[in-house]
């Protein structure tokens, strides 16, 4: 490992970061697998629901909870997820002077497959990992690539024909590593993994209509009784608790992101009724989400002061 080429890139990384803040903790770039993120002191321990991604912290430190277990890690470590896990975060290092920076690339499991073909099989090692995320050691060779995509940004009218590249050579240098033996895991072709995946996507599509269980059974060839059984093995939830999740977490980003009101997005998201909406988005982030959009507005404002 290369320490003075790791803390250059670094370097760099936290500029194109610092100079897209404008105030908001999430920063969704030109590109939509490519988001930053910029917090300026320690948060409270929030739920999230992690997609297939590469999450990579340039500065300060961040705790993960996954299920019993909490995890720590920071700018020498990289987190990898590869299915829609449930977990805990919360930043633990980040000041003004030193605020905590980090991005994220997500990854669709068209793009894992299209690369875990291209990977000589005779390298897998099949690591039996026992947690539903991998932490990695960053090394130069994949930090490199990541700033790469991240300069994208500077000239937008490459990013259509260069990202895609960008992205599958680092997914292929995270296969090569133990990362990928980690993925495999959950992308084995004949495993009911794919079938589950393909439940997930659907959901996902899908997030705000009533969801039934019977006929999602049947459009991806499972039993009922084996879809939820291997969905709950793989994502830790039922499949109407992740759909119940992702409305929660839609709901909470254009919240936080729009001028909206709470009963709009409680209908957009698929909720009949805004104060069942208000009971699960409390139980979920601690806040109801008229106080939550209040203290957004009030942090905006302390902003403007400062």
């Amino acid at each position: 490992m290369n320490t003075e080429s790791l803390n250059h890139i670094r370097e760099e990384l936290k500029y194109k970061i610092s100079s897209r803040y404008k105030g908001a903790s999430y920063i969704q770039t030109k590109m939509k697998p490519l988001s930053f993120f910029v917090h300026t002191q320690p948060t409270d321990m929030l739920s999230i629901l992690y997609e297939p991604s590469l999450c990579v912290i340039i500065q300060g430190t961040k705790a993960v909870g996954v299920d019993s277990d909490l995890f720590s890690y920071n700018p020498d470590t990289y987190l990898l997820a590869s299915v829609h896990t449930p977990a805990r975060i919360c930043i633990t290092e980040a000041s003004s002077e030193h605020p905590y920076m980090g991005l994220t690339i997500t990854f669709s499991m068209e793009q894992i497959f299209d690369v875990l073909k291209d990977v000589d099989k005779t390298e897998k090692r099949l690591l039996k990992v026992q947690r539903r995320l991998y932490f990695g050691a960053i090394e130069d060779k994949l930090l490199n690539p990541i700033l790469r995509l991240v300069r994208l940004l500077d000239t937008p009218e490459d990013i259509a024909v260069l990202s895609p590249l960008i992205i599958k050579e680092i997914l292929y240098i995270v296969m090569r590593s133990e990362g990928g033996d980690f993925l495999r895991q959950y992308v084995m072709d004949g495993s009911a993994t794919q079938q589950v995946v393909k439940a997930i996507t659907h959901i996902k599509e899908n997030f705000s209509e009533m969801l039934n269980i019977s006929k999602l059974a049947k459009f991806i060839g499972m039993s009922e009784s084996s879809l939820y059984s291997s969905f709950k093995k793989i994502t830790a939830m039922s499949p109407l608790q992740f759909q119940k999740t992702l409305r929660l977490q839609e709901a909470r980003r254009r919240l936080m992101m729009c001028n909206m009101g709470v009963s709009q997005i409680a209908f957009e998201v698929g909720y009949e009724s805004p104060s069942q909406f208000s009971r699960e988005y409390s139980r979920m982030y601690g806040v109801s989400p008229k106080a939550d959009a209040i203290s957004k507005i009030l942090k905006k404002e302390k902003e403007k002061i400062v």
